[in-house]
């Protein structure tokens, strides 16, 4: 997994102790070979891990994240920010189709409402993983949506 620096949002290439660009120390690999940002690096009056973990706490927040100065800077932030916003949208996609396909008469409704919970529950422990993986410092990607926003990160 890359490493990106916590100041410059440089990548970091695996074995580095400090950033090409900018020379700030970087964290080592965590447990099991992720990569974390450091605890200590802020912006603004909190630390880069808490930013992109309040980024997930519905979209406002990441919202508020992508246009509030310090945070809108740092690579980390705008990622969690971005994957959040998008992880919305396709939330919101999926939740009307559900309703056109819960229509369809009593087999329609049938698989609507099945399909619905599980997409709920589904959802709950994804916003969970995600949320967990921000607070450790990780640039935890979805495969399309994590994509989407490393792009615009």
């Amino acid at each position: 997994m890359a490493r990106f620096c916590s100041s410059c949002g440089t990548q970091v290439p695996d074995g580095a102790m400090a950033c090409p660009a900018c020379g700030n120390a970087v964290a080592q690999a965590g447990v099991g070979g992720t990569a974390t940002a450091p605890a200590a690096a802020s912006t603004g009056g909190l630390t880069d891990n808490v930013a992109g973990m309040l980024a997930y706490m519905t979209f406002v927040p990441a919202v508020v994240f992508l246009v509030m100065d310090p945070y809108n800077k740092n690579r980390f932030v705008r990622f969690h920010s971005l994957q959040c916003i998008f992880l919305w949208v396709a939330g919101f996609a999926c939740g009307i189709l559900l309703s056109v396909v819960s229509m369809i008469p009593f087999l329609g409704w049938f698989a609507g409402v099945l399909l619905s919970g599980l997409l709920t529950i589904g959802g709950i422990i994804l916003w969970i993983v995600l949320v967990l993986k921000a607070y450790q410092g990780e640039m935890f990607k979805l495969p399309i949506i994590g994509d989407m926003a490393e792009k615009q990160a």
